[in-house]
């Protein structure tokens, strides 16, 4: 068996802390892997632009990145943009009136990322504010979500709380297969087009690449990864990842994110 694509979700998983990563340790495996055909992919709930942000001191070195963003409503190789998925205005009015009928709501913060930026309330202050600055490219502060010309590729919701799940339930519920909601840490649900998710963003990539679902490795912390880590015989959950991942995903990486656990497992893959 020959892996010919190697895709990790980001925070918790990739990451070590704040936006770091082992970049020397990364680089030497790059070169193992163009030396053996093989690709690696960053699949993350952060936006493209922010993925090429985060690599840069990588990418200017030549090295190529592949891209499964927004929690896969856009894909892009290192070169140019292949795929995206957009919320219709029917979509976005119906989520933003169901957040407004909900009473858990009251507190959330309502994020939306466009093409062109990334939309927040002017309400957002404090941490919250300040984590939508970290993780999305050109925020925008509005007074009117509905009000934004441009095309929407998720709605995210942060919710002051950790009960994630029971909101991507409730969603899931609601709209069924017109929609697919997300947990992707940190409090936030995402709500994106319908069949939109990593595992469809990475498909894209394989048929791209002619690579098979065999030749697919995948590493990943929470339930936005699910679909990813199930899909696919090489899929590796995180050690630290939250319990509801860790008993579903039986493959382990070898170590936590903070201790380079994806790196390390790759490295024991390819025997460096």
């Amino acid at each position: 068996m020959t892996i010919k694509m190697i895709a990790s979700d980001m925070d918790g998983t990739f990451l070590t802390a704040n936006d770091t990563y082992s970049q020397g340790r990364f680089e030497r495996i790059l070169d193992n892997l163009k030396a053996r055909d093989m690709r690696f992919i960053a699949a993350s709930g952060r936006q493209v632009k922010n993925l090429q942000e985060l690599f840069e001191p990588t990418i200017s070195k030549g090295y190529e990145i592949d891209y499964v963003g927004s929690n896969g409503a856009m894909v892009a190789t290192h070169e140019e943009q292949l795929y995206s998925v957009h919320l219709s205005p029917e979509q976005l009015h119906k989520v933003i009136d169901w957040n407004a009928k909900n009473p858990d709501s009251a507190e959330n913060i309502i994020i939306m990322t466009g093409d062109k930026a990334t939309y927040v309330s002017n309400h957002a202050t404090g941490p919250v504010a300040k984590m939508v600055f970290q993780f999305y490219p050109n925020v925008k502060q509005v007074e009117k979500l509905m009000t934004v010309d441009d095309h929407i590729l998720e709605i995210t919701f942060v919710w002051p709380n950790d009960e994630v799940q029971q909101h991507v339930s409730e969603l899931r519920e609601i709209f069924g297969d017109e929609l697919h909601a997300t947990g992707s840490g940190f409090g936030s649900v995402d709500v994106l087009g319908k069949g939109v998710d990593k595992a469809a963003g990475l498909q894209v990539l394989q048929d791209y690449y002619n690579v098979l679902d065999r030749e697919v490795m995948t590493f990943g912390d929470n339930g936005n990864d699910l679909e990813m880590l199930q899909k696919y015989e090489h899929g590796y959950v995180m050690p630290n990842a939250d319990n509801f991942m860790l008993e579903v995903i039986q493959k382990k990486a070898l170590n936590t994110n903070v201790n380079d656990g994806v790196l390390e497992t790759i490295e024991n893959y390819l025997s460096i």
